[in-house]
C-alpha cells in the first residue's frame, strides 16, 4: 500500500471519529420534555415500572464520549416514560457496554 494510501485512509478514519463524536443519534420524543430526572428515588410518588434503554458505546474499536452515551440513555429513558404514565424517571445504576435500567415514577397528579 503506498503512503499516500495508507495517509488517506487514516485521515478518513480519524473524520469519521470526530464526526461521530459530534453527532446526537436520540432525539426527545413528543411529551417526553415535561419528565423529570432525579438522581434518588422520589417520595410520596406511584413507581410505574422500569426500563431499560440503550444505544451504541463504540464503533469498532472507537469509544463513543461517555457523557454523551450518558445523555443519549437519560433522553431515551425519558421517551420511554409517558407510554407507562411516568413522569419522573430515576437511573437505577450507571451505564454499562452503552445500557442501563431506570426506576418510572408518576410524582404529579
Amino acid at each position: 500500500m503506498s503512503l499516500f494510501r495508507a495517509s488517506c485512509r487514516a485521515s478518513s478514519i480519524l473524520s469519521l471519529g470526530l464526526l461521530l463524536g459530534g453527532c446526537t443519534w436520540v432525539h426527545m420524543a413528543p411529551g417526553a420534555s415535561q419528565v423529570r430526572v432525579l438522581a434518588q428515588p422520589p417520595s410520596g410518588c406511584e413507581k410505574r415500572g422500569e426500563v431499560e434503554v440503550s444505544v451504541k458505546d463504540g464503533l469498532g474499536p472507537y469509544e463513543r464520549n461517555p457523557l454523551r452515551v450518558r445523555d443519549e440513555l437519560e433522553t431515551l429513558a425519558r421517551n420511554e416514560a409517558p407510554g407507562i404514565g411516568a413522569d419522573t424517571v430515576q437511573p437505577l445504576a450507571p451505564p454499562v457496554d452503552g445500557a442501563q435500567r431506570f426506576a418510572a415514577w408518576r410524582c404529579r397528579k
